[in-house]
């Protein structure tokens, strides 16, 4: 599993379905851009959900990164991305193998998403498989990268 995490003041996602406009916004939290791989299964899922919702990258009373989005009582707002897994090592157009089947992929999302509302996080999504467009207004900026297989990024 290939995660972005973007600390935000807002966030929201829009796309069409069944000729219809649909969104979802947030406020405080963190904008998630999250690809599924071939390997990963539910002790991975578990594991980078646990992870991301514990990080301590928001600022207490004394401005240091020292609180979690429990603490600050933020939102997530999930959004599926396979190009996560592009491989760019040759030529100029990105390969898409590594991503993982579609079907698994989005059970794998679903079980992510499901994790931060187990753990009573308001959490949005968009739409698995859509085209989206995402808004992200970033605060710091912080943006961490995880990842639960080596990920090279060398071209």
């Amino acid at each position: 599993m290939r995660l972005v995490v973007q600390r935000v003041t807002s966030g929201s996602v829009t796309w069409d379905e069944a000729q219809e406009k649909r969104s979802a916004t947030i406020g405080l939290g963190f904008v998630l851009l999250v690809g599924a791989g071939s390997d990963d299964d539910d002790a991975t899922i578990r594991r980078l959900a646990d992870k991301v919702i514990d990080l301590r990258v928001f600022a207490d009373d004394a401005g240091r990164m020292n609180l979690s989005l429990v603490d600050v009582g933020g939102a997530a707002l999930i959004v599926s991305q396979f190009t996560l897994f592009a491989d760019m090592s040759r030529g100029r157009r990105p390969s898409l193998l590594g991503a993982g089947d579609p079907k698994r992929a989005e059970d794998l999302y679903l079980a992510f998403v499901q994790r931060f509302r187990e753990r009573g996080i308001d959490t949005k999504t968009g739409s698995f498989g859509a085209v989206m467009t995402v808004g992200i207004e970033n605060d710091g900026p912080v943006t961490l990268v995880l990842s639960s297989d080596d990920w090279p990024t060398r071209v």
